[in-house]
């Protein structure tokens, strides 16, 4: 089964963030910015399901208020994320290796990345939101093989996506910081690298996953001076596909 347009306009956008409440399956919901979001989805009225990998992660995504599923990106095959991920709308991505090794790195943001998405297209959930890298991060840095290797991992996985017939979304937030959120950001296909609260990256993602014509581009965000859903709203002029 292929996935389903989220569209503006179209009758399944209803499910995708016009006036209904959405089924969101988070991969990488224990991490910095999964178990910031999931409150801010489920204020909403939204349902979100956090796959674990690690059962000590339970409480960790429980808390958050999403439910927890056990489930291994790396050794899954494709059919058996599908299963997980069939009767969701939409899907948010930000697992990482976090440095465990250039193998790690490969195989949960490069091949891990590529399975949920082809996975996604087979259960027929229409959105993906992949939470990706800047490209000036770590730009003045002397050059690290490992830091290297895991940019040209999230290039090519951010290319598997934007081929896919899924409504994606890519966003390549600056350097993350675990200090409060302001609520503003500047937001764009190109902008000038600097820093952002997780606060703020979890904020955008909860109010772009509910502007359906906000699909098909790639967003840098840092923080800034507007607004999170004027960012976006913004955005989804700019960027998004609308109907005729």
């Amino acid at each position: 089964m292929g996935a389903v347009s989220c569209e503006a306009g179209s009758e399944r956008a209803v499910r995708c963030g016009e006036g209904k409440a959405m089924r969101v399956f988070q991969i990488g919901a224990a991490g910095g910015v999964g178990r910031r979001l999931a409150p801010l989805l489920i204020a909403r009225g939204d349902e979100v399901t956090g796959m674990i990998r690690d059962p000590a992660q339970e409480e960790t995504v429980r808390a958050t208020g999403a439910v927890p599923l056990a489930g291994d990106l790396v050794e899954d095959s494709v059919d058996e994320l599908a299963r997980r991920l069939r009767g969701h709308d939409a899907v948010v991505f930000s697992a990482g290796a976090h440095g465990t090794g250039m193998d790690r790195t490969t195989a949960i943001d490069g091949k891990g990345l590529e399975k949920a998405a082809d996975a996604a297209v087979r259960a027929g959930v229409p959105r993906f939101v992949l939470v990706s890298v800047f490209p000036d991060a770590g730009r003045g840095r002397e050059p690290v093989e490992g830091f290297e290797h895991y940019m040209r991992v999230k290039k090519t996985a951010d290319v598997h996506l934007t081929g896919t017939g899924l409504d994606w979304l890519i966003v390549r937030p600056g350097t993350l910081l675990d200090e409060p959120g302001t609520g503003r950001v500047s937001a764009g296909p190109a902008i000038e690298y600097g820093d952002v609260p997780r606060d703020d990256v979890a904020a955008f993602i909860d109010a772009a996953l509910h502007e359906p014509a906000l699909n098909h581009a790639i967003v840098e965000l840092t923080t800034g001076e507007t607004p999170v859903a004027e960012a976006v709203a913004r955005l989804a002029t700019l960027t998004g596909r609308r109907p005729s």
